[in-house]
């Protein structure tokens, strides 16, 4: 079976002349894994994605999530927000040990938490997920090799999972409410959205 071809969650692709390469693109709550060339592509704000690869064989994958707001300022893996973060990263490392990747070769580049989003800078919503993400990665044994986290700036980021290479452009000037009304409307889904259940890891 040719698992190149699972698109999961992440229907949007396109070709890219600059890269020459094809390319996915993944909106929030998305992801996608390729044992291909294909660039994965995302946009974040206070959002945070994963690029998960593992090293010897060059399989790779990138998530974008965001915890939804629990209401308190609680951090840790055992809050309600947190699990749905715990739920995404396990949706992508299942994919990857499905498609014949080890847990001990996996490494991790992280990307995202941004303080970007009107009226929630309060809520230290970037830092929130960016405190997630990196102690989940401790936590798995999952060695974290490169990250931009935090600022001020939405990031565009370009996964290249058959060489590990990651480029991450920041968005100064923006042109449009795009990025800020895509994760608001993101926030009010996974708020609203009954918890996942648990997801069988493979060995």
């Amino acid at each position: 079976m040719n698992y190149d071809n699972n698109a999961h969650l992440a229907p949007t692709t396109y070709y890219d002349r600059h890269f020459d390469r094809q390319a996915v693109k993944i909106l929030p709550g998305e992801y996608f894994v390729t044992n291909g060339d294909k660039m994965i592509v995302t946009v974040l704000g206070s959002c945070i994605a994963v690029c998960l690869r593992d090293k010897a064989i060059g399989i790779g994958g990138m998530n974008h999530f965001l915890l939804p707001n629990d209401g308190n300022n609680e951090t840790g893996l055992l809050t309600e927000s947190a699990r749905y973060g715990v739920y995404a990263m396990e949706l992508l490392i299942n994919h990857l040990l499905k498609m014949g990747a080890s847990r001990t070769r996996l490494e991790a580049k992280v990307f995202g938490g941004g303080n970007v989003l009107r009226g929630l800078k309060l809520n230290n919503v970037g830092q929130r997920n960016a405190a997630f993400v990196l102690e989940y990665l401790h936590n798995e044994n999952i060695p974290v090799i490169a990250k931009d986290l935090l600022d001020e700036f939405p990031r565009k980021v370009y996964f290249f999972p058959d060489t590990g290479n990651v480029l991450v452009k920041k968005i100064k000037t923006l042109h449009n409410t795009t990025i800020m009304d895509r994760e608001s409307e993101y926030r009010m889904r996974v708020k609203f959205t009954p918890k996942s259940g648990d997801v069988e890891l493979f060995d």
